[in-house]
């Protein structure tokens, strides 16, 4: 941890003096550049090192450049337009780092839906949106393949359309990760509670004729990580895919990862040695944030207890590194999500994660939604990783602008009835997430058991001011 003190405010008349002497030098354009290219903290203290340089540090063109480079473009033109109001360019930057609230949106189907569905696989690819398989009322583990294209205007709805069944074999609880224009499935639990540890993958998400629907292919590979399901995989970089936990054959929790690298020829999948690793678990899950580093968050323990710590599974170095994250004084009166299994996590910009629902020990299902800014958390253990995390000691004028670990969102709309194991993803511009499915409670099945109901409706979750 690296703590900084910012001094910039106590500096004496005759330093300030110099200092401003040599920024005089500069010229407007060249000044731009300079803060143009430095971290938020930096350009606010810059701001208040040099009189001249104030406006400049709080200019409108400034933060224009700064939204852009930090959020990206798309996203931040989006979210202008999601605002509604006009608004300057610092305090639109303010509004995309602290994200206030996120709404809830009811989305149209068509005349044909997935049936209801929970612990099932969800993803976008090129443009498309997929369903696989999944747990459904009566116990039946489905084998089904759906397909949407999203349209420019996703409140416009979609429509879905039966892309293949029967291939792979009905299960639930598996991973499907995305890898370029393919789709990686690995593992999960069939009808008879056999857990899997085949591999396919799914080249055309198409569905434009009969002859081009979408098509599983069992990948043959050199060797696989033992058979589980209720796992968690996500994306490592360079055509990587990394799995983590689940429930083996003989119903223990594990605590392995595996990789799986489609540049290498035969394509294996290889277990990962690390120093420390999160302990065993399921329910939980793993998402990629960019590079080589994946987080995980939460799970059911060997205990049944379920869990709400975070980890970094860093990549970028010579070897890999599992390393727990944890909320620094700073940001711990700011709150921290109740344990949970079952939730969502998806990737939205800022490299921060929207957490939804889940079910805590006593499987009572859950609503709230938190965002996870790994970047703010503070790393714990014997290890460290090759990811920048610095702490600093901030003034008021910077306080604003800090990054916390762990931030609440307020709900608008008309939120959806609490669930967990839905499936879950963010679309393009990052901005928004897509909920489909999970389990809830009763409201279709009053009869079921323990008033257990599986949901086939779909809604997107929109951040916003």
């Amino acid at each position: 941890m690296e703590i900084q003190a910012n001094r910039t405010r106590y500096a004496s008349p005759e330093k300030e003096g110099r200092d401003e002497a040599c920024i005089s030098l500069l010229g407007a354009d060249q000044a731009l550049a300079i803060l143009e290219s430095l971290p938020v903290p930096s350009i606010l203290a810059f701001g208040m090192t040099c009189r001249r340089l104030h406006d400049l540090a709080n200019s409108d063109s400034l933060w224009a450049l700064i939204c852009r480079r930090d959020w990206g473009s798309r996203v931040v033109d989006t979210w202008s337009r999601s605002a509604g109001c006009k608004v300057g360019w610092k305090q639109l930057y303010c509004q995309m780092l602290f994200l206030g609230a996120a709404a809830w949106h009811r989305m149209q189907q068509g005349d044909v839906v997935p049936p209801p569905r929970a612990s099932h696989s969800m993803n976008i690819v090129e443009g498309k949106m997929t369903v696989y398989g999944g747990g459904c009322d009566g116990g039946r583990h489905m084998d089904d393949t759906w397909v949407a294209s999203l349209p420019e205007d996703i409140l416009d709805g979609v429509v879905w359309e039966q892309a293949s069944i029967g291939t792979p074999s009905g299960r639930f609880g598996q991973s499907s990760i995305v890898v370029g224009d393919i789709l990686v499935l690995f593992g999960g639990i069939n009808d008879k509670g056999i857990r899997q540890n085949d591999t396919w993958v799914n080249e055309g998400i198409r569905v434009a004729n009969a002859e081009e629907r979408s098509s599983w292919q069992l990948l043959e590979v050199a060797q696989s990580p033992p058979s589980r399901g209720a796992h968690a995989g996500c994306y490592a970089g360079d055509r990587m895919v990394v799995i983590f936990g689940g429930i083996g054959s003989d119903g223990v929790r594990l605590h392995d990862t595996w990789m799986l690298d489609f540049s290498e020829v035969p394509i294996s999948w290889h277990e990962i040695t690390t120093f420390e690793s999160p302990s065993a678990r399921s329910g939980h899950t793993l998402t990629w944030i960019g590079g080589k580093r994946m987080v995980l968050f939460g799970g059911r323990g060997t205990k049944f207890e379920v869990l709400n710590d975070v980890w970094l599974l860093d990549m970028e170095g010579d070897y890999p590194l599992w390393v727990e994250l944890k909320a620094s004084e700073l940001h711990s009166a700011h709150g921290f999500p109740a344990p949970r299994a079952g939730h969502s996590a998806s990737l939205i910009f800022g490299g921060r994660i929207l957490i939804f629902g889940g079910e805590d020990a006593r499987r009572s299902r859950k609503g709230d939604i938190w965002v996870l800014d790994p970047s703010a958390g503070l790393q714990v253990g014997r290890g460290t990783s090759n990811t920048n995390v610095t702490y600093r000691y901030t003034s008021f004028n910077e306080n604003k602008f800090t990054r916390r670990f762990w931030k609440k969102l307020k709900q608008r709309g008309r939120p959806p009835s609490k669930r967990s194991f839905h499936g879950a993803c963010t679309v393009d511009s990052s901005h928004a997430v897509i909920i489909f499915g999970g389990m809830i409670d009763g409201e279709l099945s009053p009869d079921a058991a323990a008033g257990l109901g599986f949901d086939d409706k779909l809604y997107m979750l929109q951040l916003v001011p």
